[in-house]
């Protein structure tokens, strides 16, 4: 059974910074990518970025592109996400995705920007 959780959400003020994590098990994490995505209120979910299962590819949706970075560590079945230079568009629930499971999502962690 594939699971998916998010951390490392919370309240930070426009230009900071926070890292969020998503610890995965049930498959075998290092045969595929992952990439996060986001929810913000009324809005559809989108793409943020992607991460190859190697860790040697990634690629950001434009908005975020420059301030934020994905990375993964293998042994640890964990992806990260950090998060720089926050703006007021960034708020939303932050969601891990992995090529392995595609229909499997976690709860996901929430970011709030705000001064």
């Amino acid at each position: 059974q594939v699971q998916l959780v998010e951390s490392g959400g919370g309240l930070v003020q426009p230009g900071g910074s926070l890292r969020l994590s998503c610890e995965a098990s049930g498959f075998t994490f290092s045969d595929g990518s992952m990439s996060w995505y986001r929810q913000a209120p009324g809005k559809e979910r989108e793409w943020v970025g992607y991460i190859a299962n190697n860790g040697l590819s990634t690629s950001y949706a434009p908005a975020v592109k420059g301030r934020f970075t994905m990375s993964r560590d293998n042994a640890k079945n964990t992806v990260y996400l950090q998060m720089n230079r926050l703006k007021d568009e960034d708020p939303a629930i932050y969601y891990c995705w992995t090529s392995m499971s595609p229909n499997s999502w976690g709860q996901g962690t929430q970011v709030i920007v705000s001064s």
